[in-house]
């Protein structure tokens, strides 16, 4: 059967057809009218006005003896953007992924409306990879948002220029340009297993909060065992231990061996969770 047949039996019109069902723009449209996205944004692009204004009110940091961003903070609008990706990696950019992924399905189950998606009809297929798509470029514009937001407030508070690194040194604006853009490129596939394990979540559950809580869930038990050092080289595993490894674009010369094996890792793991996501899909009884 060819895409624009009519389906036997289902009393489709003639003019139905798979690749017109669902169109990204009309997902993207319903996704980014939900609540949870505009307060996920605006939580992203107002946090860097924050600590611009923390910095001005409390003054130059103060060095504790052990080099760090937050040192050289304030030296420079790029200095600063890396200041807000290093307190954000943790904890509020894996939230903002998760949330992407994780309310894209589930929410429509909690809402009794996937069903109905399924009866316009949608193939299964399409419909999570419409979500996926969707959802994901969210969570790559949530990313991307907050350092090129804070480079703007970083250069109306501190103004524009070279980079300095923390253990001392400078790097040009020319090449801080193309570290940021590495950093920022390697914070995107360090957060792929988050956004698919949410994913997972999502087309598992009803419950939006829990897919969302699961994904938050694995990192912070995934940083815990990893500050347990008797666990010795089984840390290289975990999927949050090479999270911060875009700090080696930081040194005079990049080092790549640590972002090489935690992009390895991250992809391989992500690439498991999407496929069990779409085999769990695809055999799930819709009641909702």
């Amino acid at each position: 059967m060819t895409p624009t047949a009519p389906l036997e039996g289902t009393g489709a019109s003639p003019s139905y057809a798979i690749r017109r069902t669902l169109p990204l723009r009309v997902e993207a449209v319903r996704q980014f009218r939900r609540r949870r996205t505009l307060v996920a944004f605006g939580i992203l692009l107002v946090l860097p006005w924050v600590l611009v204004g923390a910095f001005k009110i409390g003054g130059d940091p103060e060095p504790d003896g052990v080099p760090s961003l937050v040192d050289v903070a304030t030296s420079s609008a790029l200095n600063f953007a890396l200041f807000a990706l290093f307190v954000s990696t943790g904890f509020l950019l894996v939230v903002a992924v998760a949330l992407f992924c994780g309310d894209t399905v589930a929410s429509e189950a909690g809402w009794s409306s996937l069903r109905y998606l399924l009866a316009a009809p949608v193939p299964r297929a399409r419909l999570l990879r419409q979500k996926l798509i969707v959802a994901l470029s969210y969570a790559v514009i949530a990313v991307v948002s907050l350092p090129a937001m804070s480079l703007v407030a970083g250069t109306v508070g501190f103004g524009w220029g070279d980079v300095e690194l923390p253990t001392g040194g400078t790097v040009p604006v020319s090449t801080a340009l193309g570290r940021m853009a590495i950093v920022i490129g390697y914070s995107l596939v360090a957060q792929l297993v988050v956004a698919a394990l949410a994913f997972l979540l999502s087309v598992t559950t009803d419950s939006p909060l829990g897919a969302v809580g699961g994904a938050v869930g694995l990192v912070i038990v995934s940083n815990i065992l990893d500050a347990v050092t008797a666990l010795g080289s089984w840390r290289d595993f975990l999927p949050t231990h090479w999270m911060y490894s875009w700090m080696d674009a930081l040194q005079p010369q990049i080092q790549w061996t640590g972002m090489a094996k935690g992009a390895a890792l991250s992809i391989s793991y992500a690439a498991v969770l999407f496929a069990l996501a779409f085999r769990r899909f695809r055999n799930r009884d819709i009641v909702s």
